[in-house]
């Protein structure tokens, strides 16, 4: 009996997941284990500064900056988390903020600069709404994943140690926000603090129609070493979490899964604007859109000294073999893996 290849893989617990986690699906010749309880800044910071797990799911921001600066990452096209962005913007209701270009020359405040969230939502905003990411104020909370220089002309700073952008927003201190969750005084309608666009919802699908876009915020990453050493560990991978989503999609055709009261009713409406996979993987041309989109923001806004080519970030699972046998059969003997 041949030995399965150990992995570890991190990734935030998604339904699109679950087959993989609970063992219904197995990707041929790798022995999985999938680590899913940790937040997506602590699963970030551990693989791009310690490199401590096999394959990570990977804020795409970041994975763009550790692949400008030679980082030992390549990813496969599995796009497991995607979010529209209009809705987290968020305005303190005392600074006559109506419009985004009210933001011009305001301090608006972020929790990390790099985060994907925060630069699709700076691109979309100079793009969509004129509002120049050059003409903000910016203050941020944490400490970039990757060691950064801001670009001239950008003004941003660190915000005092103990405070946070959401109370410094209550406190008047800032006069907007843009996080990738909802923050707090949203959740619980606190009446100083509310979306810059309350319509978020029609203007994101008027988006996806105008443009194709579903925004990708992360991807799947491997270190290096391991596709070198075992060249099929990529397209099995693909493999593997393809037929999880397709599980995924199928459960959810029973409505008691979920307890929402119109449930199916939502599934029905985002097949018909979005069709029958809306977390497609691989490198279509939607998905190419989507990527090149967001590495112009990228380099736009100087996170990237340069605009790659997506064969430079991205692995074509296709041209590769998806087993350890067909490796052989190539006539290859995969080495041995070390941890």
């Amino acid at each position: 009996m041949k030995t399965k290849l150990p992995l570890t893989l991190a990734a935030g617990d998604y339904e699109s997941i679950r087959a993989l986690k609970d063992g219904t699906v197995k990707p041929d010749g790798i022995e999985l284990t999938i680590l899913t309880d940790m937040t997506p800044e602590v699963r970030h910071a551990r693989m791009l500064r310690g490199r401590q797990f096999d394959v990570a799911e990977l804020s795409m921001s970041n994975y763009l900056v550790a692949k400008d600066h030679g980082l030992p990452f390549i990813a496969i096209p599995v796009f497991l988390h995607r979010r529209f962005r209009h809705g987290f913007v968020f305005v303190n209701t005392t600074k006559g903020i109506a419009k985004a270009t009210d933001l011009i020359g305001k301090n608006v405040g972020v929790g990390s600069y790099h985060a994907t969230a925060n630069l699709w939502m700076r691109g979309i905003l100079e793009h969509e709404f004129n509002l120049p990411h050059k003409q903000i104020h910016w203050f941020k909370q944490e400490e970039e994943k990757i060691p950064w220089q801001a670009p001239p002309g950008l003004s941003i700073q660190k915000i005092p140690a103990g405070k946070n952008i959401v109370d410094m927003l209550l406190a008047d201190e800032l006069d907007a926000v843009i996080d990738p969750e909802v923050i707090r005084p949203v959740a619980t309608k606190d009446p100083r603090v509310r979306r810059l666009f309350p319509n978020y919802r029609d203007l994101e699908i008027d988006y996806f129609k105008r443009t194709g876009i579903f925004p990708i915020m992360h991807t799947t990453a491997i270190k290096q070493e391991i596709v070198d050493k075992y060249p099929w560990v990529p397209a099995s991978l693909m493999q593997a979490f393809e037929k999880s989503k397709k599980i995924a999609y199928k459960r959810m055709e029973n409505p008691r899964i979920v307890p929402l009261v119109w449930f199916r009713s939502f599934v029905e409406e985002q097949e018909e604007i979005f069709g029958s996979d809306p977390w497609v993987y691989g490198l279509d041309a939607a998905n190419r859109k989507n990527l090149e989109t967001l590495m112009q923001y990228s380099h736009e806004q100087g996170l990237i000294s340069r605009k790659m080519a997506l064969e430079e970030f991205f692995i074509d699972t296709t041209a590769r073999p998806t087993s350890p046998a067909a490796v052989s059969s190539a006539g290859t003997t995969p080495a041995r893996h070390s941890t």
